[in-house]
């Protein structure tokens, strides 16, 4: 059974969180004198001299909107990363606790584990990239406070069996994390509307990826209000920009043109498998429910730094685990993809 004060950290549970000027007064005034910031304005067209709001009110509640579920229950960071570290700090001991992750996938919880000096225990995906069950229950101990799992998963681009996940849920007592990041190009349905089923999840999406806005960094954790309330005491008191927040909130209002972007996205992943399957140099292309193939290929060393040389950038993984041989290609725009096929026939 799920206890969060049993998965807390001691000092987290201690903890006085930061309380900023515009956490001490909500609302609209006409003279703010509390904050010591700049009363003059912004050399910029813009002023951005205020603080920006620190719970990102706004956007929550848009976000509220769009993914049906409570404010309450939505965490804003800057990007995902952000929120891989806040469940580093909040719930992993350094020196003692340890996390489980389940390679290949996101190369993130590795580094912020190692930065928070948290022992990682690794269970391979099995051939057909998925989790190995029985190795995850063998890994788990008294001191697991996190498992992380990408579905779709990075670099393979699959969605991981749900029943599978739904069964790690129902029996681990630690945290489990869900990477959503590539949902939107996926046939599975998010997590995000089990949160009341299940008080140990945390969703992970992101901004970057079909909405387009990468150099904001906007990245979303869904949870329940009593782990929100615990990454809310964690973060940085402003972690959010003013005109990141206003930019999300703007592009937050175009669903129906990212959705077309969407349908356009997973046509190309499609029409691209199909060019690329004809060709001798690829050897398989891996199912994909993301916005990239992972693609096994007769040389990946070879046709990278030939694809280099013409000027297309793909990603080399043929170092990482059970991706041999493989280059992770994004799904571009219609010329792209011609070009890119067209390169690779040439090599």
């Amino acid at each position: 059974m799920f206890d969060l004060n049993q998965v807390l950290r001691d000092n987290i549970k201690r903890l006085t969180p930061y309380s900023s000027a515009r956490d001490e007064f909500k609302g609209e005034a006409s003279i703010y004198l509390d904050a010591n910031e700049n009363s003059f304005g912004s050399p910029l067209p813009v002023n951005y001299n205020r603080y920006p709001d620190p719970m990102q009110w706004k956007l929550k509640y848009k976000l509220a909107d769009i993914k049906g579920v409570p404010p309450q229950n939505i965490f804003i960071g800057n990007g995902s990363d952000e929120a891989i570290d806040v469940l580093f700090r909040s719930f992993c001991t350094p020196g003692a606790d340890n996390v489980i992750l389940c390679p290949p996938t996101y190369g993130m919880y590795e580094v912020s584990a190692n930065i928070n000096d948290v022992t990682i225990r690794k269970v391979s995906l099995t051939d057909d990239f998925q989790l190995d069950l029985p190795g995850i229950e063998a890994a788990i101990d008294a001191n697991t406070k996190l498992i992380f799992i990408c579905s779709p998963n990075n670099p393979t681009g699959n969605a991981l069996n749900r029943d599978d996940i739904e069964m790690i849920l129902s029996n681990f007592d630690g945290v489990v994390v869900i990477d959503e990041a590539y949902i939107n190009f996926s046939r599975q349905r998010s997590f995000i509307q089990e949160l009341t089923e299940y008080p140990n999840l945390v969703v992970m999406q992101t901004l970057s990826k079909a909405w387009g806005l990468a150099a904001l960094r906007v990245g979303m954790a869904f949870a329940s209000e009593d782990i929100i309330n615990v990454f809310n005491k964690v973060k940085p008191p402003y972690n959010v920009g003013q005109a990141t927040q206003e930019l999300a909130l703007e592009a937050l209002g175009n669903i129906e043109q990212v959705n077309g972007w969407i349908k356009e996205t997973v046509q190309e992943r499609d029409l691209l498998v199909s060019r690329l399957s004809l060709l001798p140099q690829v050897l398989r292309i891996y199912p994909s429910d993301a916005n990239f193939l992972l693609v096994k290929t007769i040389d990946a060393n070879g046709i990278y730094n030939f694809l280099v040389e013409q000027g297309i950038i793909v990603r080399n993984r043929s170092k990482v685990e059970l991706c041999a041989g493989c280059l992770r290609i994004t799904v571009g725009t219609p010329h792209e993809n011609a070009t890119l096929v067209a390169a690779i026939s040439a090599f």
